[in-house]
């Protein structure tokens, strides 16, 4: 098992790798990928690649077929350019941002509308008892507290 460290400099070096390599690719079913996280197990053996396509998902499928189709090629030169004995086997999974974005963004709609409903109710409301909840003693007086200071400083 290697260091964790070593772990996420060759993960971060197999996004660079496969987000250059990508454009090499000349099959007509590739759409526009953007390449946007890699991860690699501990023992270096096993990539998966994260990417997003823009368009469809007739799109969408095409374009993982043709990195699966050229998954061969990408494995070889990543294994090269890393030095390492052993290629790393690579596995595409597709990564939806968009359906990520649009569920946040209703998260935080339905948040904000919760919000607003939560504000009209208190709007004109005061709160019950007394104004100041916490009520204090009377301060006590200071010669008290010089006295005591004074007689702890003694018995130090």
């Amino acid at each position: 098992m290697s260091d964790p460290a070593k772990t996420r400099r060759h993960a971060e070096r197999v996004r660079e790798l496969v987000a250059s390599l990508v454009r090499e690719i000349k099959d007509p079913r590739l759409g526009m990928v953007t390449v946007t996280d890699a991860r690699i197990t501990g023992d270096l053996r096993e990539a998966t690649v994260f990417y997003t396509v823009l368009g469809d998902v007739t799109e969408q499928s095409s374009t993982a077929a043709a990195l699966e189709s050229a998954k061969g090629m990408l494995r070889s030169r990543v294994g090269h350019a890393l030095g390492l004995r052993h290629s790393p086997s690579l596995a595409f999974v597709l990564d939806n941002v968009q359906e990520n974005v649009k569920e946040i963004d209703d998260l935080l709609a339905a948040a904000r509308h919760r919000d607003e409903e939560v504000q009209r109710l208190a709007a004109g409301k005061q709160y019950a008892g007394d104004p100041d909840p916490y009520k204090s003693e009377e301060p006590e007086d200071e010669d008290e507290e010089t006295e005591r200071v004074g007689a702890r400083e003694d018995l130090g």
